[in-house]
């Protein structure tokens, strides 16, 4: 996964919400240590830990190994000509999350619109960790088992979020539909050409979705709510029925108005046991 310099955004939305006494920006400092590839620079800014967790390069820990995976998602970035939208960004108590759409070249050099969705986790100002999410089956066509980041933890969405993933689980998909507002959509991992929007296609992606013998289980491990946005890190565990080995990834959910489903934005690499490509 290629480090990207929008992902500072969400470690600064998080800076904001630490108390920091007699010190400059640390997010400055930051960044301009991974511009410099200054190592010292990096245990000044972050004394405590810094890690990341990428379903290319595994868990990045520390700040050499840190180093070592910028220059190499830097050099990638700049042989595919890549270019960055932030798409949406948002901050809730010491959690950030951090939407983005990369448009680059794939392995065989075509063009592709790449939606990559990053969590930025820091409980205090010494120590940061980056969870990001996409599928790899967009750069190289096959997908990738990614195991668990996160436990499951206590606690789940409520109001509409909390009755897609009961319809969701039960393979329900009427009442997943109820969950949309009329214009909504929903975004597969692949990207924006995999997008279903409205009723009748939403009926029949969610009814071939559902083909495989029931729902999809996820389980809840982290959700972050600022009302407008909630975005849920999950393990996927099964898929009708099938049981899966557990896999990470997040869905980012966007209400509407109306209280509706605006949107629903996937990101993981789960096989699914149906004949949709």
């Amino acid at each position: 996964m290629p480090w990207f310099p929008e992902f500072a955004s969400a470690a600064e939305m998080v800076r904001r919400q630490t108390r920091i006494e007699g010190r400059t920006d640390p997010v400055r400092q930051y960044l301009t240590a991974l511009n410099r590839g200054d190592s010292g620079a990096l245990e000044d800014v972050w004394p405590g830990h810094v890690v990341v967790y990428d379903p290319h390069a595994g868990e990045v820990r520390g700040h050499r190994q840190l180093q070592q995976f910028v220059r190499r998602s830097q050099a990638a970035l700049a042989e595919r000509h890549a270019r960055v939208e932030t798409m949406a960004s948002w901050v809730v108590g010491d959690r950030a999350v951090v939407e983005l759409l990369a448009h680059l070249a794939d392995d065989a050099g075509q063009q592709i619109a790449w939606p990559v969705a990053v969590v930025a986790e820091s409980s205090d100002d010494r120590s940061i960790v980056f969870r990001s999410y996409f599928s790899r089956r967009s750069m190289d066509g096959q997908r990738h088992v990614r195991s668990p980041i996160l436990e499951r933890r206590p606690g789940h969405p409520g109001d509409v979020i909390g009755r897609y993933e009961a319809a969701l689980a039960a393979g329900d998909a009427e009442a997943l539909l109820r969950t949309f507002a009329p214009d909504g959509y929903y975004r597969e991992p692949a990207g924006t050409h995999y997008t279903h929007r409205g009723r009748a296609e939403l009926r029949s992606f969610f009814r071939l979705c559902f083909s495989a013998g029931g729902g999809i289980v996820l389980e809840n491990c982290a959700v972050t709510d600022d009302s407008m946005h909630c975005a849920v890190e999950y393990n996927c565990l099964r898929w009708g029925s099938h049981d899966l080995p557990p896999q990470a990834g997040i869905a980012i959910y966007e209400r509407g108005p109306d209280g509706l489903l605006a949107a629903a934005r996937v990101y993981d690499d789960v096989d699914p046991p149906i004949g949709h490509d």
